[in-house]
């Protein structure tokens, strides 16, 4: 449960860090703060989620036990099973 826990408050905190920047980004380039908070909303949100489970995917590719991960593994550019 821990884990779970430290992986959710990493994610709000990337995602609050996220925010700043594609805001900050989005303002610089049309000057709009309408705009710029549509998309210092939306392109956050996505790629939060994403980042959620893309640490979920590494800590079983990490610090999971071999034995139990069936999930396939990237080889010189061509997906094997486990």
């Amino acid at each position: 449960m821990q884990t779970i826990r430290r992986d959710v408050l990493k994610t709000l905190s990337f995602a609050a860090l996220h925010f700043g920047v594609a805001f900050t980004v989005a303002y610089a380039l049309t000057g709009s703060v309408a705009i710029a908070t549509g998309i210092g909303l939306i392109e956050p949100l996505a790629n939060t989620v994403a980042f959620y489970f893309h640490e979920r995917a590494w800590r079983r590719v990490d610090g999971g036990d071999p034995s139990r991960n069936n999930a396939p593994v990237m080889c010189c550019g061509a997906l094997k099973a486990r």
